[in-house]
This record gives structure tokens, sequence and C-alpha cells, in this order.
């Protein structure tokens, strides 16, 4: 991101310099997948003159863990704080083994909650994650809810929200909404994308047509393929357009394009996609699960509707088309909102979190 970097500050103070961090998460955006929390994190650390590592870019969940756990042992010498991004599932693993690398090496490490499945897995092996997070120096969480979840395996658990840059995500008050929605995910059950085609069935049957851009890669799963196929099958040609991955320079543009924005998901957290379309004045309607309801108020910045229940995504997508004060009232409340998660507010938390993981022993490690 060359403007990114134009902006490096020098303003270090003497004795003081600013801590090396080896970024350990997903970086495979350019491999068509969507862009993480941890690159945009790294590209605005390195635009702040911090000298960051990542890893990993490698295809393939086994490579990749391998690929982290040679970058803590083989970076060792060069870099003063890792930062571990922690999933549930086989992904839970592999940050398992960074860490406990890691506190081996006396390394401090700065841990991020991530994924809404998280708290369930955090229930089914509590040891196993209390002893991981009790480890950190400090654990972020995007969101209250996370936080709340997450609680009982770790009392040192820091809000800190995913941000955006607001500025490049051109504001236009939707009054009135017209029938053009973005969907903007990866194609995976746990974002029930196959929802998106459901609804645009049913308005399309209550003489509402609705055209829907479904944006995101294919996650492999079958999800893809399912809602092509149901698309097919209920002749929405016209109305459901599969777009394929966006390049996240070009995710402003593609969202301005649309009045609504909808979020299907079965599980998540505090999702980046959402405050983007907040940023831009979209009407978002989406399923009230996981972190959504710390994220969004209903009725203020969105309209929340019940897990995979087409019929009530439908019905709130109408009440918005049907009424300009309504939709005018949620864009301008989300844009509102999305202002609080600009990145001039947010990295300089990120800094002190770092600064003050420099050189401290990991708590716990000889627990």
């Amino acid at each position: 991101m060359p403007a990114l970097r134009q902006s490096c500050r020098t303003d270090v103070e003497p004795g003081h310099p600013k801590p090396s961090i080896l970024m350990l998460g997903n970086f495979l955006s350019a491999r068509g997948r969507n862009r993480t929390v941890a690159e945009n994190l790294a590209d605005r650390l390195e635009a702040r003159c911090y000298r960051v590592f990542r890893s990993s870019f490698r295809q393939g969940r086994l490579a990749r863990a391998v690929d982290r756990l040679g970058s803590i042992l083989r970076l060792a010498g060069q870099y003063d704080v890792a930062h571990v991004d922690l999933f549930s599932g086989p992904a839970f693993l592999w940050a398992e083994a960074a860490c406990y690398t890691l506190a081996a090496l006396c390394k401090p490490y700065v841990v991020t909650l991530h994924g809404g499945g998280l708290p369930g897995f955090a229930l089914r092996h509590p040891r196993r994650v209390g002893r991981l997070l009790r480890r950190a120096k400090t654990v972020v969480a995007p969101s209250q809810y996370m936080a709340h979840q997450m609680t009982a395996y770790c009392d040192n658990i820091v809000v800190i929200p995913n941000a955006i840059e607001v500025s490049a995500y051109a504001f236009r008050t939707r009054s009135p909404a017209g029938p053009r929605a973005v969907w903007l995910r990866a194609f995976h059950r746990t974002y029930n994308p196959v929802l998106a085609v459901r609804v645009a069935g049913l308005l399309e049957r209550q003489g509402c047509p609705i055209e829907i851009r479904m944006l995101g890669p294919d996650a492999g799963d079958g999800s893809l393929a399912e809602s092509q196929r149901l698309a097919r099958q209920g002749g929405l040609a016209q109305a459901v357009a599969f777009s394929g991955p966006v390049a996240h320079a070009d995710v402003p543009s593609q969202l301005a394009q649309a009045d609504l924005f909808l979020n299907t998901s079965r599980i998540d957290n505090t999702p980046v996609s959402v405050v983007e379309a907040m940023a831009t004045g979209l009407c978002v309607v989406s399923t009230n699960v996981g972190g959504i309801p710390y994220l969004l108020e209903e009725g203020r910045d969105a309209l929340l509707v019940a897990d995979d229940d087409a019929s009530a995504m439908a019905e709130a997508i109408q009440a918005i088309l049907e009424n300009p004060v309504l939709a005018a009232h949620l864009s301008r409340n989300a844009r509102s909102k999305a202002e609080r998660f600009d990145w001039s507010a947010v990295l300089p938390r990120w800094e002190e979190i770092y600064a003050k993981a420099r050189g401290a022993v990991p708590r716990g490690q000889n627990r």
C-alpha cells in the first residue's frame, strides 16, 4: 500500500525504539483470499515505521502452520513482540503450538480473538484456551461480545475494534433506497450465502424485485455451487449476480453502487464488511447472531432478523424500500457509528499495547 508508506513517520524518542513485531496470521490476499485484519494492521504499522515480519503467505493450512513455527524460531533474534491471531477448530492447534514456542523462547506475545465460533470452542476446551490466553501479555477482542464471552478464561482482555479508513468510503444518504443490494463475504456455510438467494426469490415472488451482487472468494465447502444452483433453479439470473472476489482497494466503489447491504451469517463477531457498508451509508439488514447485536442497534443503524429467516429478511428489505424516512435514518446513523472505527482512533491503541509488551516475559510462563 504505497500511499500508506508515504506517511511513514520518524518521530521516535531517543532510547525508545519502536518494537519489531512478528505477525502470525493469514496473509493470503495476493492469492485471491479476503484481506484479513492482520494484513491491514501490518500495513498501518509499517507506515508508522515499525519493522513487521509476516507469516504466513503459504497455501494450505499445514504449510502455513509449519511456516509460522519456523518463523518464530528463525527470526527469534529480530522481533521483540509476536502477535497471534486465534481462531477456533483446527486453527487453534497451530496457534497453541505457536504460543507455547514463544513462551519457551521468553518472547512476549499478544493474542487477538477471532471468529464467532471461538466462545463455543472455549466451552469445550476451557483449560487449553485458558492456559494459552493467560500466557499472553495482552488479549485483544474486536468486540464487547467477544470480550464478554471469553472473560472466564482471561482477565486482561482489551477491546479494540477492527478498523477501516473511513474517508475512503464516500458517504451518500440512502433516501429513498433503491433495490440494489450487495453481499460481501467468503462463500462458506458459516456466512450462509444461500440465505441471500432465498431472500431474492421471496422478493421476486412478492412482486418486489431486487438486484443482489454477491462478492467474495469461494471457500471451497460447496456453498458457492449451492447458491448458484438455487439461483438457476429459481430463475433468478437477473436478481442475483455472482461477481467473485473483489480487491480490497475496490471495496468502496463496489459498495457505493448499492443502497442495501445483506449480512446473512450464522455465526459472527464484528465483521469489517459490515462496518465498511455502514461507512458508505448502506442500509444494513443482518442476522442477529454472535457479536452483531453488540455492533448494530436494531431500528437505529440496521434492521436485524433471526438466523436463517428468509421471510423476516425479505420483510426488512421491503420496509426500507417503502419508507424513505427509515432508509435515511438507518443510513445516517450507520455512517456516524462507523466513524468510531477509523484508524486514527484505533492504531494508537495498538501501538500502546506493543510498547507495553516489548521486552516483557509472557504472563504465566512457568505455570
